[in-house]
């Protein structure tokens, strides 16, 4: 029997027989240095969090080339520290998922100490403030989704959250980017130490998005005063507060019953997968692809840890526009937006898993249409990765990789914050290179199939649940009128959806698309079946 606990782990021999992989430190001693000295702070203890970038730290740790872990953050589910660390002492154990079917196991020890990012909590918080103000912190990184950023409603108006934040104050923070900025004040107001937040998300540009949510809340508060004005003084000076850019990418799935079974057939128990008050899908261990990457823009004024140092990590340290280059390349073009077209059609054509969907000749021709044909001619080479290498890895490796049991309906989750970036970044590079779009069918197509998708019935006529989405009653209510079988009721919806620069980021109606994206969606309703005839006659 093996038991995810500390203890358990001192029978080395054991886990080792079980080829499982172990710490190769004192895991007391770098927990007792990461609280006295704590150097890396994150927020978004989820799957990429615990099965990549608390790896990392763990391969630093076993080659002594740092001393101390990471502390983990939870912002708002609080269910998963009493039920997936809390029993755990903080262990996760990694399970990646070769296409051979084969499991590498690791268990991963890096984390030292988890909280809940709750100011109503007064112990939590206070720990929180220690550890800000602390001389030694170097990160505060960041995998909260793209959501977690976000200060503004479909109506591009504040939501009520972020609104109270910003009238209320720094002493009760509530949105995660005012807790942030309520703890880099608390930093100021000690030391002025310099710091680098890092944010991992896929967000376009998502170091500057960082910066600009903090520094509006923190330019509320002044303007209320709540904090001194010289708070932003020290946002925004880069030898103090650095704001680096990043692309990060690895598959790291719902955690999967098959792993789960190998995982029991070793003898380790008390690993089943939970489901937490807020619906998290979660579990003590992570199951993901092999293939990472993570490129950073080297901007740490604090110092930060010797990713160079390891070999074949999938970590480069670059400049921002290196970072630049390789998050277009991947957001915009070679992985997310050829995601999320398959997310969504993947959920109307009844696909339970993406490797299942790359099996289907239309899905495949519709995402190298997006990839190849409409996303790649605009997107920069950063030389330190090749995007048609990557794109070619992407279609021909890592999404038919039938050990990944990746659903659509997770990648589906918040599509209305995806959009933005991996369809419209494209469009807008279109625009501003001047370059003609008349020739596009993928982009237009996925658009369209996501509004079809947003009706909740599958292409058999079948009611389904939409994955979760911070604007999908709104967008459900906007396509209210529209249904399944009665063209008529779809015709002239769009344009106002179109139109929201909420929504899109830019007005579509004013681009040739938008005419494509209404039609292909007319097509789409036109009844059962019309899902798969409209991507077999368009594809």
């Amino acid at each position: 029997m093996l038991v995810l606990q500390k203890s358990d782990l001192k029978n080395r021999q054991k886990w080792t027989d079980a080829g499982i992989e172990l710490p190769d430190f004192d895991i007391e001693t770098v927990s007792a240095t990461t609280k006295q000295s704590p150097a890396w702070i994150h927020f978004g203890a989820g799957n990429i969090f615990r099965g990549f970038i608390a790896e990392l730290q763990q391969q630093l740790l076993n080659a002594k080339l740092a001393q101390t872990g990471i502390i983990a953050v939870v912002p708002f589910d609080y269910d998963i520290i009493e039920r997936i660390f809390t029993p755990f002492d903080n262990l996760t154990l990694l399970a990646i998922m070769n296409a051979d079917g084969t499991l590498r196991k690791k268990v991963i020890a890096s984390v030292t100490e988890v909280l809940p990012a709750n100011s109503a909590n007064k112990a939590a918080w206070e720990r929180l403030c220690r550890i800000f103000t602390a001389p030694e912190l170097q990160i505060v990184s960041f995998t909260i989704t793209e959501k977690g950023y976000s200060l503004y409603g479909i109506d591009g108006n504040l939501t009520q959250i972020a609104e109270n934040d910003m009238k209320n104050g720094n002493t009760k923070p509530v949105h995660t980017m005012s807790v942030i900025t309520a703890l880099l004040y608390e930093r100021f107001k000690k030391n002025k130490a310099p710091l680098a937040l890092v944010s991992m998300d896929n967000c376009s540009h998502n170091g500057e998005t960082l910066k600009k949510s903090v520094c509006q809340i923190a330019q509320a508060w002044i303007k209320n005063g709540f904090v001194d004005a010289g708070f932003m003084d020290y946002l925004t000076d880069e030898q103090k507060i650095a704001f680096p850019w990043t692309m990060i990418d690895k598959i790291t799935p719902r955690p999967a019953t098959s792993v789960q079974k190998q995982l029991e057939a070793l003898g380790i128990t008390n690993i089943a997968p939970i489901t937490t008050n807020r619906n998290s899908y979660t579990a003590p261990f992570v199951n993901a692809e092999p293939a990472q990457y993570l490129v950073i823009e080297d901007k740490f004024p604090a110092g930060r840890p010797a990713f160079e140092k390891l070999k074949d990590c999938g970590v480069f340290m670059t400049n921002r526009d290196t970072v630049n280059r390789v998050e277009q390349m991947k957001v915009t073009a070679c992985l997310n937006p050829l995601h999320t077209a398959l997310a969504v059609y993947g959920c109307l054509l009844g696909y339970k898993y993406i490797a299942d969907e790359m099996k289907n000749p239309y899905l495949t021709k519709l995402i190298k249409r997006i990839g190849y044909d409409e996303g790649l001619p605009v997107v920069a080479n950063p030389r330190i990765i090749n995007p048609a290498d990557f794109i070619e890895e992407v279609i021909t490796k890592r999404l038919p990789n039938p050990n990944i049991p990746d659903t659509p309906q997770r990648i589906a989750t918040d599509t209305s914050q995806k959009i933005p970036v991996r369809f419209v970044e494209t469009i807008k590079s279109y625009i501003s290179q001047n370059k003609p779009m008349d020739f596009f069918v993928g982009i237009p197509l996925a658009i369209a199939g996501w509004f079809r998708y947003l009706l909740a019935v599958d292409d058999n006529g079948n009611a389904f649940e939409p994955s979760s989405d911070p604007m999908l009653e709104d967008l459900q209510k906007a396509l209210a009128g529209v249904r399944l079988g009665e063209q008529n009721t779809a015709k002239g919806v769009l344009p106002p959806l179109l139109k929201n620069k909420t929504l899109f980021g830019t007005d579509l109606t004013q681009t040739v698309l938008a005419q494509k994206i209404e039609s292909y969606f007319i097509e789409l309703t036109a009844g059962r079946g019309a899902v798969a005839k409209t991507l077999e006659k368009y594809v």
